[in-house]
């Protein structure tokens, strides 16, 4: 699996929007359970093996 880097864009509740910004992808909707407790609007993270982490 490649690693990608994303912006979290949006909160909504308890999921988040996440903008691809290594690839031309729609947005997506995730879980916020499935971020780092500390993610938050504008934090930049990395999905690598299943998991993300910010950078």
């Amino acid at each position: 699996m490649e690693t990608k880097t994303y912006v979290l864009t949006r909160i909504d509740g308890d999921y988040a929007w996440l903008t691809c910004t290594s690839a031309e992808e729609e947005p997506y909707f995730i879980a916020r359970a499935l971020l780092p407790m500390d993610a938050d609007e504008g934090s930049r993270l990395k999905l690598e093996n299943f998991q993300f982490e910010i950078i």
